[in-house]
């Protein structure tokens, strides 16, 4: 874990705290870590620079990656379920929501229940080409008609719908890439239920928005980008932003 996060020792240990063994102590992780050779992360840095990626076109708060994730059929479930997952651009904070199905019905839903937790005005979504969010590659023109219900939503919330280009996943890649992490907590989780399923990912994503340092914004953590955001461009949000410091009542 320390490999693949990269985390400093008190953030890693919060998350073995949370998703493996709730009495680990600090100087048991640290005397583990050093054991195991990575005690220090500048050890675990690659002696040469790797090459980096062509990175986004910077944005202000409010620019939304929109992507949908398949979830594992759970043993007490009679079907898989979908992961509707927004990520902001500027901040990386995300927002999910777990639907029973994929129709511009559960889209419409989902982007409602978005527009009303986000702290920043949402300005532009960015979505691909699914039957769900756009008519485009199920008309004559070829081109979005503007008539879909998710598109009609989008105009009444004052939202900019655009969409991928065909075929190139790698456009939509920043949500792309959280949701790697989310196969990650699944491939290391045995659920027994889908209240089981989704209790485990409502904690990661609020430990991912809380807790955990992002290298894109300069180690600091999803929530605190946006919370140095609100402090210079208060006009891009919509309410106070806060930090919640713990994990056991996120469902309450």
């Amino acid at each position: 874990m320390r490999k693949l996060l990269k985390l400093g020792l008190d953030d890693l240990l919060l998350v073995i705290r949370e998703f493996l063994n709730p009495a680990v102590s600090r100087s048991g992780l640290d005397r583990c870590l050093h054991r195991h050779g990575v005690g220090s992360l500048r050890d675990l840095e690659p002696a040469t620079a790797p090459k980096l990626s062509k990175p986004f076109k910077a944005y202000d708060p409010g620019y939304f990656h929109i992507d949908i994730k398949y979830l594992p059929q759970m043993p007490d479930e009679t079907a898989r379920r979908y992961l509707f997952v927004a990520i902001d651009r500027a901040t990386r904070w995300v927002f999910v929501q777990i639907k029973s199905n994929k129709t511009a019905t559960a889209a419409k839903a989902f982007l409602n229940a978005l527009e009303k937790a986000s702290p920043c005005h949402i300005r532009t979504i960015l979505t691909d080409n699914g039957s769900e969010f756009t008519d485009r590659l199920f008309n004559k023109q070829k081109q979005a008609s503007g008539e879909h219900e998710f598109d009609q939503l989008c105009a009444a919330l004052g939202i900019e719908h655009r969409l991928t280009k065909p075929r190139s996943p790698q456009t939509n890649g920043m949500v792309e890439r959280f949701n790697g992490r989310i196969s990650d907590v699944l491939a290391t989780h045995r659920f027994v239920s889908g209240a089981d399923l989704a209790e485990t990912l409502a904690r990661y994503v609020l430990l991912y928005n809380q807790h955990l340092p992002q290298l894109a914004l300069g180690h600091r953590t999803p929530i605190q980008s946006m919370k140095e955001w609100q402090k210079t461009h208060p006009e891009l949000f919509k309410k106070r932003i806060s930090n919640r410091p713990g994990l056991d009542n996120y469902l309450g």
